[in-house]
């Protein structure tokens, strides 16, 4: 009997055993379909534990195996080639080929997020030609390099439809066994896959409840073990990292940010969008509406992206004076808009009051919209840019180069560039694509996060916190990318 063989029988008729079940409660329980994504960070969380990536992002931008265990590129980085890791199985049996993947990847190339709206996928390989060399072997050839495939590998986590129409069969520690999702609330049951670590547990439920105290307050009653996303309760003084719970907190790669309108209006002087950024206080800003449950924003991505450890950026310092200098010589009489979603990111209306209180201070005038459809609120600004003079959004991709070619780069003009140009970063963001190699790459993209940081299209704000809790006992971790992993 071979691998996928034995993997299936193990899979199909469980052997009698005292199966340890961990309850987990998560704000989202979904699986999407193979042509469709989402950076819900609940739903990353539970799809880790099902299925693999491509490629494993790692902190500092670069990546591990995923999927796939190795890959070689021609010297010119236009040419490579990617090797399906052994023993690769979906949880019907059927061994994972290259075909399957390649299968996966075309579907998704024009894949549509929650609200709808095309992601970038097909624009980055549209000029590529994809294709199975081999059984084992993924093969991509593009016309200029491409070494920014590496970065949105770690974005692709091949799936298939069960016999049921559902998306749930994947190659990772655990199978999915039953999933109903209903008036858009959502459980889940997950089995063990063997071989895999003995002390994880047999069988994982995942429960739906979109309120995050009440994910908690399951947690102190007992009746999960797991509750993650703490950080989204609408009262932070829950979240007191009391000794009677084990607590997970670490800093996310999101960057909550503003928009700011550059083609017109007041911030499409670069003086103005610089003492906008100067006029706020971010510590302040972090400690008042996250309850710390954050870090300062320094640039358009995380510390822990693709050049930031070497731009070595710290957040643009709090000067009100300087922003009164900034703009005394400028028109700022007319009222501005500012535009808010009520979540996403989470907290949206508290960070939006407080940054209006900050930019008045140093002279504007400033207008408050609130937006209750968050769907609307995304349409709104990335297919008609219909921002006000600027919009609290959230930057959810772990790519630098993604971040840059589809939010900054005026020669992408992608869904969510919002009309900033500027000669200097644009002759960078040309040169970083072409580096193949990752120290020179590094380097190249630290330039580029250095000069939006001089000449800011956004109003930076912060990077939330990702927190989480369990009973005494229960160890699980979540990466900076939102990644679950069971320990």
């Amino acid at each position: 009997m071979d691998v996928a063989a034995k993997i299936h029988e193990f899979n199909t008729h469980r052997p009698n055993m005292t199966t340890n079940t961990l309850r987990i409660s998560l704000e989202n329980v979904d699986f999407r379909l193979p042509t469709q994504i989402t950076d819900d960070n609940s739903v990353t969380a539970l799809k880790s534990l099902v299925f693999e990536p491509l490629l494993r992002w790692q902190p500092g931008g670069l990546v591990k195996p995923g999927l796939f265990d190795r890959w070689e590129h021609s010297p010119d980085g236009k040419h490579w080639h990617f090797h399906i890791r052994d023993h690769a199985v979906f949880h019907d049996g059927q061994v994972c080929s290259a075909t399957d993947i390649v299968t996966y990847i075309n579907g998704l190339l024009h894949s549509r997020d929650y609200f709808g709206m095309l992601w970038s996928y097909a624009r980055y390989f549209q000029h590529a030609t994809i294709s199975a060399e081999d059984d084992r072997t993924v093969k991509i050839e593009n016309p200029e390099p491409f070494a920014d495939i590496l970065d949105i590998f770690c974005e692709f986590w091949p799936s298939r439809l069960a016999a049921d129409g559902k998306p749930v069969l994947g190659t990772g520690p655990y199978r999915v066994v039953e999933f109903e999702r209903q008036n858009n609330i959502g459980k889940a049951t997950l089995h063990r896959v063997a071989p895999t670590e003995p002390n994880h547990p047999d069988v994982i439920i995942a429960t739906h409840e979109p309120d995050g105290e009440k994910r908690l307050k399951l947690l102190r009653n007992g009746e999960v073990d797991v509750a993650l996303n703490l950080e989204r309760a609408d009262n932070l003084e829950v979240v007191n990292f009391d000794p009677s719970l084990q607590w997970g907190r670490i800093t996310s790669s999101l960057s909550a940010m503003y928009y700011l309108n550059c083609p017109s209006g007041i911030f499409s002087s670069p003086e103005a969008r610089l003492a906008a950024n100067l006029a706020v206080d971010r510590t302040a800003l972090v400690k008042q509406v996250f309850h710390g449950l954050a870090l300062p924003a320094a640039t358009i991505v995380s510390p822990f992206h693709l050049g930031f450890k070497e731009a070595d950026l710290q957040p643009i310092p709090y000067d009100p004076e300087t922003a009164k200098k900034l703009l005394s010589t400028l028109d700022i009489s007319a009222p501005i808009l500012l535009r808010t979603p009520q979540y996403m990111p989470e907290h949206a209306e508290k960070i939006s009051r407080f940054v209006a209180s900050s930019l008045e201070a140093v002279g504007f005038k400033v207008e408050i919209t609130v937006e209750t459809n968050r769907p609307e609120y995304a349409h709104s600004i990335g297919l008609r840019k219909e921002i006000g003079d600027l919009a609290l959004f959230d930057s959810t991709p772990n790519s630098t180069f993604r971040v840059l070619d589809d939010k900054v780069s005026s020669e992408s003009r992608n869904t969510w560039w919002l009309g900033y140009h500027d000669d200097e970063t644009q002759g960078l963001i040309r040169e970083a694509r072409k580096k193949v190699d990752d120290g020179e790459r590094k380097v190249a993209y630290a330039k580029c996060l250095r000069r939006v940081r001089e000449n800011p299209p956004w109003l930076f704000v912060a990077h939330p916190d990702v927190v989480w809790a369990a009973r005494e006992g229960v160890k699980v971790r979540i990466g900076h990318s939102g990644v679950l992993t069971l320990e």
